[in-house]
């Protein structure tokens, strides 16, 4: 009997999300590529097999072994994916694509990954390449879609892709990372150090953040969500490049700056707990590999005492670089280990994730085919609020310019997509002035567009028309007395 390939620990947090609440589109990872020009469906067929062959996680179940999760590798020869293709009307697509990428994996029976192909017109197709999250993280990307490429111009050509062996596969990494880390109930291994200075960086952290939500809570989160999509100019991230350069930090560190600063003026107070992924591919020889290595990052923010932006960002300089650190220690027994309250209706230790993309992800080049990158919303929401950045690539760009993409992906059971909307405005304003004047104190930004100010000084403070317009509503046959003007009333949801 062969040995049980244990599961990695971030495997291992998907795999019991599963058990808990089934097969569904949570954690489906989507790459869409329209094609324009023309394609050969059987060497793209080929191609994603090269790629599957190549790679053992995109060909490994999890079957439930005497209580324990162990992951089974399939052969390439049983497990060819087939490119599901379909007939689509350009009014159909976006449902169409919705619904495959909604596309529900189950981990015990199903390789992790499915490819459709999508034919608008004769000249126009639309690739989904969906993966489950449990053998892909944001990372596999460049190497997944820089392999197909080479495996699609060799099948064009006749051949086979001519790649050297994988010097390591997942698997391997799996064992590898619980031998290193070791147990942490040994005080002397890395898991006992790293888990000592968590406990000590987390200590009284808010478990549920205040946000300005439009709908009281769920006991039972639904897991529903949506996007809406912001950005801010090149000037803008120049500015931000020049901070962070000026700082010894990250844009990252800059924006997870603004992004603390804007939910304390929202009303979350000055202890922001927010969610960070970080590779957790610490050894080159993992670059070229396909799977889930990444880790989940608790950095806690302080935005008390007034600060300045340029104050702030060091704050954030100081917290990640320490977390940094320790990043090798697993999210999944990081709750297990601080036992917070644990709840169904939101996530523990935090509720609002960032996630960072640089320039040049996921760039893949056909030959004959005009290849460009596009979003699909899954309709899903892991956490109450998302914040995905994406540096805009002044290469791919029509003007050569560049500047920040950013998604706000938020729960419905909690927001309105005119709240989300108007966050991610004031987001934007925030970050426009902070950068343009990092010195300035973060509270005295003003985050109110024009005709939020015009509603707040004269619309809602013309007390004796409210008050005028109320009598005659009660009593029409008589003059309305008059009013005490009050003091101008506060915009609601933002805070000094």
């Amino acid at each position: 009997m062969s040995p049980r390939i244990p599961l990695s620990y971030a495997q291992r947090r998907m795999w019991f999300h599963q058990q808990v609440a089934g097969p569904g589109p949570t954690y489906n990872v989507p790459l869409v590529l329209r094609l324009t020009g023309p394609l050969d469906p059987a060497a793209l067929e080929d191609a994603v097999a090269d790629v599957v062959a190549r790679h053992e996680s995109l060909r490994t179940v999890f079957p439930d072994v005497d209580g324990e999760p162990t992951q089974h590798i399939l052969d390439s020869t049983v497990s060819r994916p087939a490119l599901h293709q379909r007939q689509v009307t350009s009014t159909e697509r976006a449902a169409v694509l919705r619904q495959e990428a909604r596309h529900a994996f189950d981990l015990a029976t199903d390789a992790p990954i499915r490819a459709t192909l999508l034919h608008t017109r004769p000249d126009e197709h639309i690739l989904l390449i969906l993966i489950h999250h449990i053998a892909t993280d944001d990372w596999s990307s460049t190497p997944l879609t820089r392999q197909l490429s080479e495996a699609y111009t060799a099948r064009l050509a006749g051949t086979a892709p001519d790649w050297e062996p994988l010097p390591v596969q997942y698997a391997d990494y799996a064992v590898w990372q619980r031998d290193v880390l070791g147990d942490e109930h040994d005080p002397d291994s890395e898991m006992a150090a790293h888990l000592a200075y968590w406990k000590s960086d987390l200590a009284g952290t808010p478990e549920l953040l205040s946000l300005p939500v439009d709908r009281t809570r769920p006991p039972v989160a639904s897991g529903h969500g949506h996007r809406v999509p912001f950005g801010w100019d090149e000037e803008t991230q120049a500015r931000l490049v020049a901070l962070a350069r000026e700082t010894g930090t990250t844009v990252f560190m800059t924006v997870q700056a603004a992004v603390a600063a804007l939910l304390t003026r929202l009303g979350a107070g000055t202890d922001i707990p927010l969610g960070a992924a970080f590779s957790g591919r610490t050894d080159e020889s993992l670059d070229d590999l396909i799977g889930f290595f990444t880790n989940t990052l608790v950095l806690r923010t302080d935005t008390s005492g007034n600060p300045t932006f340029r104050q702030l960002v060091l704050r954030t300089r100081e917290t990640n670089l320490s977390a940094h650190a320790h990043q090798d220690f697993p999210f999944d027994r990081l709750v297990d280990a601080l036992k917070p309250t644990r709840s169904l209706s939101h996530h523990p230790l935090f509720q609002v994730m960032l996630a960072y993309q640089n320039a040049g992800r996921n760039q893949l080049s056909l030959p004959g085919l005009e290849v460009s990158v596009e979003e699909v919303d899954t309709g899903v929401a892991k956490f109450d609020l998302a914040l995905v950045f994406s540096e805009c690539d002044p290469a791919s760009a029509a003007d050569g310019r560049s500047g920040m993409e950013g998604s706000l992906h938020y729960s419905t059971d909690l927001f309105e997509e005119s709240s989300a909307r108007t966050m991610t405005e004031r987001l934007v304003r925030l970050v426009r002035c902070a950068a343009a004047d990092p010195d300035r104190p973060v509270p005295s930004i003003d985050l109110l567009s024009a005709e939020e100010r015009t509603r707040l000084l004269t619309e809602w403070n013309d007390i004796d028309s409210h008050l005028a317009a109320l009598w005659a509503a009660h009593t029409p046959s008589e003059t309305a007395p008059g009013s005490t003007r009050r003091p101008p009333r506060t915009e609601p949801k933002v805070t000094s």
